[in-house]
Order: C-alpha cells, then sequence, then structure tokens
C-alpha cells in the first residue's frame, strides 16, 4: 500500500486590490485615510452641528458658510468665523455645544463605501492609519460608529501635531508611527488643503472624489 496522497494544497489567496492602486501606486507599502469626508460622510452633520454650535454665542453660520470650508480644522474655522463677526468667541463653549448636537446625530452618519471597500480590502494586508484635522473625539465617535476603529493601526487627529492640513505635519506622523517612508504611502483625502498635505509630505494620494464618481 502505497503513502497516502497528500491533500490538495489550498490555492493561493488572491490578493486585494483597486485598479487606481495597482496601475498608478503599485509600490505603495501604507495607505492613510482621512476621515471626513473621505472615510464617512459626515460633511452634512457637520453642517447641522456647527451652526449649533455658534448660536450658543448668540450668533448665526449657515450650513453653506460651513460647507464652503468643509476642509478647515475646527481652529481655522474658528479664525475664520471670528474675523466676520469681528469678537473672539468662547471656543469652549461652542465646541461643547458641537459636541452635543454632532453626537446626538451620530446615528445617521453614513459611511463612504467606494473608500471603505478599500479600508476592509487591506486590512491585515497593509499597514493602515486615519490621519485627520478633526478633533480627537470627533473622529474616534465617527469611526467607531460605522466600525471602522478596528481597521487602522494607528489613528492621528489635530491634537497629535504642530499644525493641520494643509501642512503635512499629520501624514507625516501618521507615516512615522506605521514605520514607512511617507514616500511608499498612499492618501485618501477628498479636500484641497488634505491633497496639498500630502503633496507637502511626500506621499502619493488618490482624490477620492474621483472613486465615488466611479461607483455612482
Amino acid at each position: 500500500m502505497g503513502a497516502p496522497e497528500a491533500p490538495p494544497s489550498s490555492p493561493a489567496r488572491p490578493q486585494p486590490g483597486h485598479p487606481v492602486i495597482k496601475e498608478r501606486f503599485p509600490d505603495t507599502k501604507a495607505l492613510i485615510f482621512d476621515c471626513d469626508g473621505t472615510l464617512v460622510d459626515s460633511l452634512s452633520l457637520y453642517a447641522v452641528a456647527w451652526p449649533a454650535g455658534l448660536r450658543s454665542t448668540g450668533h448665526a453660520m449657515e450650513a453653506s458658510w460651513y460647507l464652503e470650508r468643509g476642509g478647515f480644522s475646527g481652529d481655522m474655522l474658528m479664525d475664520a468665523f471670528e474675523r466676520e463677526v469681528g469678537q473672539t468667541l468662547d471656543r469652549a463653549k461652542v465646541m461643547e455645544a458641537v459636541w452635543a448636537a454632532y453626537s446626538a446625530g451620530i446615528d445617521s452618519l453614513a459611511e463612504i463605501t467606494a473608500v471603505t471597500a478599500i479600508a476592509r480590502a487591506f486590512h491585515g494586508r497593509l499597514p493602515m492609519a486615519v490621519a485627520s484635522s478633526g478633533p480627537s473625539d470627533f473622529v474616534r465617535l465617527s469611526l467607531k460608529a460605522r466600525g471602522l476603529d478596528v481597521l487602522f493601526d494607528a489613528i492621528v487627529t489635530v491634537e497629535d501635531v504642530a499644525a493641520a492640513k494643509p501642512a503635512p505635519d499629520l501624514f507625516l506622523e501618521a507615516a512615522r508611527r506605521l514605520g514607512v517612508p511617507p514616500r511608499d504611502c498612499l492618501v485618501f483625502e477628498d479636500s484641497i488643503q488634505g491633497l496639498q498635505a500630502a503633496a507637502a509630505a511626500g506621499c502619493n494620494a488618490i482624490d477620492v472624489r474621483e472613486l465615488m464618481e466611479e461607483a455612482a
């Protein structure tokens, strides 16, 4: 009686990918994602929360005014609004009210599947980070609400760096935490400020608005 046949070998597990990554950035070693407007569709929620925050100080902010500045950090947004009204406002009071309104609407937050599908496909295969100009509490709440927080090896927010986008600090810090040179990182961004920051950091970048158009 001969030796038992060896069981058939399992087929190699196919490597996930996206045509844009394979064709344009085949040497990518890590992925870095913006949060708001990239992983989650939070801009409409912020467009309600920020006016609510300003009402706490007796001022009105139109949702359209916010949306025109959707890529701004909180401090940049407050700087612009204070210049417009000619007053220095109680920022702690504003942010407390913004947080209350944002967290109250968090169940309505939707993920942007054209982007999150990529993050889920590469989870455990490439190091991945989030790099956001948003405050840590807001970013982590948003990611957790859609079960995205567990996908990432690092979450870097505006509190972790000296300057928000369009400065390169967030992406440089994310690359450092992942242990990958910035030139080998691919950034996913939806804003002009974010794309400028990625370029300044020496990272490759994809404008996720293109991915959303392809998926529409």
